[in-house]
């Protein structure tokens, strides 16, 4: 079996890439839209398994029961953006309309700055989008969540 080493370019610092534009809000919207059957998908599967490992059995409605739950599923989903984040800069839906997520220098988000951008993003997203439809109005075209994580989200001509 050969085992590729890792590149040292995504962990070296790089300057920003001049042909790279700020994502427009219409496609970042896009992108989420299309990240909802997967995500879905990925907490159906982890209830599967809540199930599976409970013999088939209902959980309790007791509070620790619930929390422990619904943890389950927040760190599912967001193992799905960080994943994704890390490993390849763009989420499913976010390959799709050819954005990705980077840091400000335009090096690939450390897991620190994914679970950053993810919990940060909750909040942009909560009032109505607020955050993100801010993006449009932004010099920098940059929504809450990626000025409080220090990213970026950019699309190629």
């Amino acid at each position: 079996m050969i085992v590729e080493e890792p590149s040292q370019e995504s962990s070296q610092l790089r300057k920003p890439d001049s042909s790279l534009r700020p994502a427009p809000v219409g496609r970042r919207l896009l992108a989420a839209i299309y990240d909802v059957p997967a995500i879905l998908t990925l907490l159906l599967i982890g209830t599967a398994l809540v199930l599976i490992l409970n013999r088939g059995a209902r959980l309790d409605a007791t509070a620790l029961s619930l929390t422990l739950y619904r943890s389950w599923l927040a760190a599912l989903w967001f193992a799905y953006y960080g994943f994704c984040w890390t490993r390849w800069g763009q989420t499913l839906g976010m390959r799709v309309w050819r954005i990705d997520a980077q840091r400000i220098d335009g090096s690939r988000l450390r897991w620190r700055d994914a679970l950053l951008r993810f919990v940060t993003g909750i909040v942009a997203w909560l009032p109505f989008a607020l955050g993100v439809f801010a993006a449009a109005r932004d010099s920098e075209g940059r929504a809450w969540h990626d000025r409080w994580s220090r990213t970026r989200v950019t699309t190629r001509s």
